[in-house]
């Protein structure tokens, strides 16, 4: 039976915000959180950001506020001011109908306005456990009558070494409050925390299958170490980024990457735990506007952070922990768009790349850095869209008086539109496309490497328009083969197609992942690397599973157009 808002018995001005925000049914974790908490159960709630888990204790907090009392009655602990704010932001929208009044506290900002608002009587406050617990020994934030506190992104407030904090806000509190924390992960010490600080708590997980971003379309790159900013540079003159969010493991790498971004023409900020609130809200507007495309972030600095229409996450380093991948790829694919997770990964990280994939039961499919030879394809066919645009508007009216003028006095229509196109792609020298050095050998997957072994003893054959090379197995069995232009795929183990959309009919490699794999019955993850130009396609297929695509030619749909795989 599914569970409705109905079901939960919130105040009717609960329900009226509920529904002119738009809620229609509870998320798993909203499911599972309401009833313990309305219960008055302490409980332990392991969630990843965006699973709709600041609403699962929000209605039951407000659901319990006596809007008559002007007095501390919830408090809510955040790791971050950009979490407190965004929990504070959540709760004053539920509680819009009821009058509630919530304070945000956080350091370095200045007391005078947030002491104001607590004279003024305050019923919820959110807040970081430094400014709160300061607040608390100036005596100036009366938590007697708290009935409820929330812990919010436990293990982050750990890793920041803020245990100590919350354990003294903890103890400024009644021992009948009822206790609800949430953590992505649950370490030790915070399994500990968890036992000496809350009653018999009831235990919500949600699995990571459940929060993976489906609509994310995820790759992993395997570079040497020194190559990453190149590799990464020639992604951003290949993929359409709208807005990227990039995660670096350090403070100190992200402040570097940025400083070469810009170097290299691409406006980026970093998001680093050291910015003062002020210089933080700047950072952020500017990157929700547009102003700046790229942000450079550690993972406790993107805590909280919540952007909509990111295209583009890259793992620049990988993380150490499995949990946090799910976290960091959750802020792109949102609100029913599609998104591309980039994980870059070391020769020697293969390992934790398997444990990644085993933990989302998720493949990431292992892509091929872009060549000179592409992007210079992709800068041309790029140049070329521009004046295709110009030429059909007809708008460029000053240009041609001035081309005209040019050839009555002699000169060369050719000449000129060569030299104007060497104007045009003047900017192209200041983009040199840097070398990347190849991997070791032992890079190479094992299994690929011995397809690509066997394929060097191949014959011929061709099936529905496909050029197909046979591979004579051990036991005489023929394995399917098949190259575009006469060629393999530039990765051993897969066959390059080609088909007639592109860029011109909208086409998104989420789309030919999803109509290819959806209509041949394979996985999303036995393609590999997909290059949209202008009129036209190329997507790498496993051979594995060549036969089937074969068989579905004539069936792909993408945005109401069939289109048919081919050579060359």
């Amino acid at each position: 039976m599914t569970v409705q808002f109905e079901d939960f018995k919130l105040r009717p001005e609960l329900v009226q915000a509920i529904t002119a925000l738009g809620y229609t049914q509870p998320t798993p974790i909203q499911a599972g959180i309401i009833p313990l908490m309305q219960e008055g159960c302490d409980v332990t709630g392991q969630a990843q950001t965006g699973t709709g888990k600041t609403a699962a204790f929000a209605l039951p907090i407000l659901n319990r506020i006596d809007p008559e009392q002007y007095l501390p009655q919830a408090l809510v602990v955040a790791p971050t001011r950009e979490l407190a704010l965004q929990v504070t932001e959540m709760i004053q929208s539920l509680g819009q109908f009821m009058g509630v009044s919530v304070l945000t506290v956080y350091g370095g900002t200045s007391y005078s306005q947030q002491l104001n608002q607590l004279r003024r009587g305050v019923q919820v406050v959110v807040g970081t456990p430094g400014r709160i617990l300061d607040l608390i020994k100036r005596g100036r934030l009366d938590l007697t009558e708290v009935h409820t506190v929330v812990l919010d992104e436990a293990d982050e407030m750990l890793s920041m070494g803020f245990v100590e904090d919350v354990e003294a806000i903890l103890a400024a509190t009644p021992d009948e409050r009822q206790t609800t924390l949430f953590s992505a992960t649950l370490p030790p010490r915070i399994r500990e925390l968890a036992r000496k600080y809350l009653r018999n708590p009831k235990t919500i997980a949600i699995q990571a299958e459940q929060v993976t971003v489906a609509a994310t379309e995820q790759r992993v790159y395997y570079v040497n170490e020194h190559d990453k900013l190149a590799v990464l540079t020639r992604l951003f003159e290949m993929e359409d980024i709208t807005t990227a969010l990039i995660f670096t493991r350090t403070r100190v790498r992200t402040g570097e990457l940025v400083n070469e971004l810009n170097l290299r023409g691409y406006p980026s900020e970093a998001l680093s735990g050291d910015l003062s609130q002020e210089a933080r809200e700047h950072t952020m507007s500017r990157f929700r506007s547009g102003q700046v495309k790229v942000l450079v972030a550690t993972d406790v600095a993107a805590r909280g952070l919540d952007v909509e229409g990111i295209t583009h996450v890259f793992n620049y380093d990988l993380p150490e922990e499995t949990e946090t991948f799910v976290h960091r790829i959750g802020r792109t694919g949102r609100a029913g768009r599609t998104g591309v997770a980039i994980s870059f990964a070391r020769p020697s990280e293969r390992r934790q790349v398997r444990r990644i994939e085993q933990f989302t039961r998720q493949e990431m499919l292992q892509a091929t850095v872009p060549t000179i030879e592409e992007i210079q394809a992709k800068r041309l066919d790029s140049l070329l869209s521009k004046i295709e645009t110009w030429l059909k508007r007809g708008r460029a009216k000053e240009e041609r008086a001035l081309v005209e003028a040019l050839v009555a006095s002699g000169v060369d229509p050719i000449d000129m539109a060569a030299a104007a196109l060497k104007v045009a792609r003047a900017e192209e020298k200041q983009r040199p496309i840097p070398e990347i050095s190849p991997l070791p050998e032992k890079a190479v997957r094992p299994e690929r490497r011995a397809r690509g072994e066997r394929s060097e003893r191949s014959e011929r054959g061709s099936r529905d328009g496909v050029s197909v090379r046979r591979s004579r197995e051990s036991d005489g069995r023929a394995k399917p083969r098949a190259s575009i232009r006469g060629k393999q795929s530039d990765e051993a183990g897969m066959i390059r197609l080609e088909m007639g959309l592109g860029k011109v009919d909208g086409l998104r490699p989420a789309d030919v992942v999803a109509s290819i794999a959806g209509t041949a019955g394979i996985p999303g993850a036995s393609l590999g690397r997909i290059y949209i130009q202008n009129h036209r396609t190329t997507v790498d297929v496993s051979e594995e599973y060549l036969e089937k695509v074969v068989a579905a030619n004539g069936q792909f749909k993408v945005r109401g157009q069939f289109f048919t795989l081919i050579k060359g």
